[in-house]
């Protein structure tokens, strides 16, 4: 499955869509990479004069990049619209805030795969190389 294709079968839609491109993906993990345009509404109000990026949307990026798209790689043909996608839990350290217009890389690598259920590794690194933030995902794809 071509990583182009991957992308359209998230079931997400801009302004809620937090993939850009897929860089690599294969049976043991994904990177993808997804810049925040400084015009994004939740910089209107979360920390007004010093806007942040919040904790529960770098989430959602990791969850989007780091499982649902390995998720939809690994299911590839059995993909389809009526199949669902959920995050079942988190465990995320967050280490240094992401700003807008920053373009950030997300890492996954999968643990397992087993039963419906996918849990997985995954990290943010900043353009700098630096560790944004790191934790454990796990979903279940039905």
């Amino acid at each position: 499955m071509r990583k182009e294709e991957i992308i359209s079968k998230l079931p997400y839609s801009k302004p809620f869509l937090f993939v850009d491109e897929l860089v690599r993906i294969d049976e043991n993990g994904v990177e993808g990479n997804y810049t925040f345009d400084e015009s994004l509404d939740f910089y209107k109000g979360h920390f007004k004069d010093n806007p942040v990026t919040p904790g529960v949307i770098l989430t959602e990026v990791m969850a989007q990049i780091g499982l649902a798209c390995l998720g939809i790689f690994l299911l590839n043909d059995s993909f389809n619209k009526n199949t669902s996608i959920a995050l079942t839990s988190t465990e995320i350290e967050f280490l240094k805030p992401v700003f807008p217009n920053e373009k950030v890389i997300v890492i996954s690598e999968k643990i397992y795969f087993r039963f419906g259920k996918l849990k997985c590794k995954v990290k943010i690194l900043n353009k700098k190389g630096e560790l944004v933030c790191t934790g454990t995902i796990a979903g279940m794809i039905v």
